[in-house]
This record gives structure tokens, C-alpha cells and sequence, in this order.
């Protein structure tokens, strides 16, 4: 960004009148001083900035803004390097700005008196000291205007849960910064689905197994998010305590509630543990998301995604997803869309959908007959059992699954296998069968020498 343009936004920002930073925010969700600064920023990732465009700024005072860096489309071949290389000499040109300014040379350019201009005291140890703290923050307005689209098939549901929970409904707008509304959501941390739910933190709240996970399913695991962050709101005692402990943890916010005594002495001083970033910005991107979606929600412009509506049964024994996929005439796809929680295995027919699971259909006059005339014949008395395969000297999780005709990534599904599939001597697993083999002998293979990981 050209230093003139830079100076401007600046000057908008402290400008901008501190009710228009304060407004919306009301008692749950108050606009602290402290943060009114990075709430702005991150309105400006949200509504301002594409993916395109990469805002280098100081990571502490995200008043300051050094440039915006032009990037490659990142569907463009090649474009991950390219982009790796601007951004490194971007950040490069500012560092060296910084450290000729820190040595006491006076601002000559242009680029240099936009810099200085950031730090009004313009002490040498200052600009040192912001040499180290650059950070580069890609935009997300194409993405995140994608995912209000999104968010239109499932805002009014998840409102009406947290409602019932009698908790603000406002909180149904934290998937926006979460997930971006999309239910298929994965982190490289292990995170899923529109809540982001790890698998540890998922399982006190969620049913996740091999055959069901319930962090895809978008209704259920709001229900889960509902309740977790009223937990932390009745042992924290403020919304923005609340929801930074869901990201930060809510052991971990404790220990600083009690060090800092409350929410804008942790935003300011606290720097312990895992506290860095991400977590000192969670609320603040909160804030911002929501103004941010409220604008667009209100564009008549913009055409929301609706809901679908559906018929839902309750599973009353353990059923094959083909056959009834087939009864009520719904393509693979339909289902595995409409019962995300679904895991591969059941609906390739390795296993039954398990009893008790409330079946979504879609809301056609034909599925309501077929519903009322459906009676039991689909159910089966047990679920499809596994065989179980007891771990030898020098196997491997990859050598076992191609021995069964398997990806290593169904072995590493069905039996909660680490990233790395590490398996150990004499380790049972359980071997993934098709639905026509359901009733063949289980296969035990003794296990034989010492332990050795794959």
C-alpha cells in the first residue's frame, strides 16, 4: 500500500467516533478500549481485504499497518512459492526500515516517514524492538462473505438452540471465525466441523467413534458448542472471558483470570503459556465477525443459503444406509448431506447406522408415506462386527491395510490410530468388513514377538 493511502486509513481509524467502535456491542459484549483497535483490524480482514491481499502489520499494536502486499490468486500454478516469496520481501523491506531507523538514521523516503510516522516518541529502541514483532495477515473478505452465504442454512436453527439454552444469540455468529459456516471444516490441529470441536474436547460433549462423528453434523454440534460455552460463562462470569476460553481453554483462562482479575488486564498483560496471538485476538475477531456478517446479512443483494427441511426418524434397531437409501429413493449423496454425522463405513455398508440414530430425510410428501409405512424391516438385532487382527513383529499399519483391501486412513478411522498410525505388539485392530461379509467368522492372528511401532 502506497504510504499516502496508509496514512489515510490510519487517520480513519483515529478518527472514527468510539460510539460507531461501541456500537452492538451492549452489555455482553462490551467494546473495551483496549481492543476497540483490533476489533477495527479485523473488520477490515473480514470486509475489507481479499485473499489477495496480505495486511503486514505490527503484531501487538494492530493500529499499525506497515503496507498491504498485492498476492498472487491462489488457484494460480505456483502460486503458494509466489506468494511465500512477496510476502518474505515485503516483510524483509520493512525490517530493514525499521533497523536503519533504530540506528538513528533519519526518515528520508517516502516508505521511511510513513514508518515513522507510526511511532509518534520515534525512539531507536522502539523501532528495534518492532523489527521483531512483523506479521503478515492475509485477507478474508471473498471467504468470509462465501461463508455468510453459507451461514443463511443453518443462523435461525442454531440462534433458536442457543436461545434454549438461554444464552445470547449473538454467539451464533462465532462459527463465522471458527469455520466460515462450513460444516466439512478441518485444521491441521485436528479441529472439525462448524464449531471446530478437537476430538479430546468433542467427546464430552459428542458421540465420536468409528461409525459416528458427531462434530460434522451442524445441529448437533451446536448444541454441543451451546453448552460448553455456557459452562464457561457460569465459572468465568463475562461473555469475553467465556468465549476467549474457547479457544485458549478453559483451565488456562482461569489461571489468568485469577493472575489478572479480569478480561482487559489478560487482553494487555498477559502473556503466559499458550496465550499468544490467536487467543489475545479471539474475542476482538468475534466482535468484528459479527458486525461484519450483521452488514451483509442485511444486503438484499446477497441471496443466503436456505434451509433444507426434513423429516426425521428415530432408529429404533441397527440399519443398513443402502437399503434404506433405496426404500426411501435418496441418492447417496442426499444422505451423506443430510446425515453428515455419518461416517464412511456406514455409508459404504461396512457398518449398519447404529440404533438410536434420528435419520434425517428430505421432506417430501413420498419419504412421509414411506415413513409411516415403514415398519421394521430394515432394523437388524446387532451391528456389523469388525474382525480383529492382533498385531505381529514388523507389521506396519500400511502393510495391514493393503492386506485388507483398505486405505490407511479407513484402518486409522476405525481404530483411533495417531497421525503417524503408530500400532504396537500384540495391539488389537479392528479390520473394517463389507456389509455381504457381516456374518463370516471373526479372524484372530496371534500375536508373536516383541513390540515395534508402524
Amino acid at each position: 500500500m502506497p504510504a499516502r493511502r496508509c496514512a489515510i486509513y490510519l487517520l480513519t481509524l483515529v478518527l472514527l467516533p468510539l460510539s460507531a467502535l461501541g456500537a452492538g456491542g451492549g452489555q455482553n459484549f462490551p467494546v473495551y478500549p483496549s481492543i476497540r483497535a483490533n476489533v477495527h483490524f479485523w473488520e477490515q480482514v473480514y470486509g475489507r481485504y481479499t485473499t489477495t491481499q496480505g495486511i503486514l502489520h505490527d503484531k501487538n499494536d494492530l493500529a499499525i499497518i506497515y503496507t498491504v502486499v498485492d498476492l498472487v490468486d491462489w488457484n494460480t500454478p505456483g502460486a503458494a512459492r509466489i506468494n511465500r516469496k512477496l510476502i518474505k520481501l515485503a516483510r524483509q523491506r520493512y525490517k530493514d526500515i525499521l533497523t536503519r531507523l533504530g540506528s538513528g538514521k533519519k526518515p528520508a523516503t517516502r516508505e521511511e516517514k510513513h514508518v515513522a510516522s507510526l511511532f509518534p516518541k520515534r525512539r531507536h529502541s522502539v523501532y528495534l524492538k518492532a523489527r521483531d514483532n512483523i506479521r503478515l495477515q492475509i485477507g478474508q473478505k471473498d471467504r468470509f462473505y462465501q461463508g455468510v452465504i453459507r451461514s443463511g442454512a443453518y443462523m435461525r436453527y442454531i440462534k433458536n438452540i442457543f436461545k434454549s439454552y438461554g444464552l445470547p444469540q449473538e454467539l451464533a455468529y462465532l462459527p463465522h471465525v471458527e469455520s466460515s459456516f462450513n460444516p466439512k471444516a478441518h485444521s491441521k490441529a485436528g479441529a472439525t466441523g462448524l464449531w471446530q470441536f478437537t476430538r479430546t474436547t468433542g467427546r464430552q460433549y459428542l458421540t465420536i467413534n468409528d461409525v459416528i462423528d458427531e462434530r460434522y453434523d451442524p445441529l448437533l454440534a451446536s448444541h454441543a458448542a451451546a453448552r460448553l460455552l455456557k459452562e464457561n460463562h457460569a465459572l468465568l462470569g463475562t461473555w469475553p472471558l467465556a468465549l476467549t476460553a474457547y479457544n485458549y481453554g478453559r483451565n488456562g483462562m482461569l489461571r489468568a483470570l485469577r493472575e489478572k482479575k479480569n478480561y482487559e488486564n489478560i487482553f494487555r498483560f498477559h502473556r503466559k503459556g499458550r496465550f499468544k496471538f490467536a487467543s489475545r485476538n479471539f474475542y476482538p475477531e468475534f466482535l468484528a465477525a459479527m458486525r461484519v456478517a450483521q452488514r451483509l446479512e442485511q444486503d438484499r443483494s446477497i441471496i443466503l443459503d436456505r434451509p433444507r427441511g426434513t423429516v426425521t426418524v428415530r432408529l429404533r434397531g441397527y440399519a443398513p444406509a443402502r437399503e434404506l437409501r433405496s426404500y426411501f429413493g435418496v441418492s447417496r449423496e442426499d444422505f451423506a448431506l443430510l446425515n453428515p454425522a455419518l461416517r464412511r463405513p456406514v455409508l459404504e455398508g461396512r457398518k449398519h447406522i447404529p440404533k438410536g440414530y434420528l435419520l434425517r430425510l428430505p421432506a417430501t410428501s413420498a419419504v412421509r408415506r414411506k415413513v409411516a409405512g415403514m415398519g421394521s424391516r430394515f432394523y437388524r438385532s446387532r451391528q456389523i462386527r469388525d474382525r480383529i487382527y492382533i498385531v505381529r513383529r514388523g507389521d506396519t499399519a500400511g502393510a495391514i491395510a493393503r492386506r485388507y483391501n483398505l486405505t490407511l486412513r479407513e484402518l486409522r478411522l476405525a481404530n483411533n490410530l495417531d497421525r503417524n498410525s503408530h500400532i504396537r505388539i500384540g495391539q488389537k485392530l479392528k479390520i473394517p468388513v463389507r456389509a455381504e461379509t457381516a456374518d463370516s467368522n471373526i479372524i484372530v492372528l496371534r500375536s508373536r514377538g516383541k513390540r515395534r511401532p508402524g
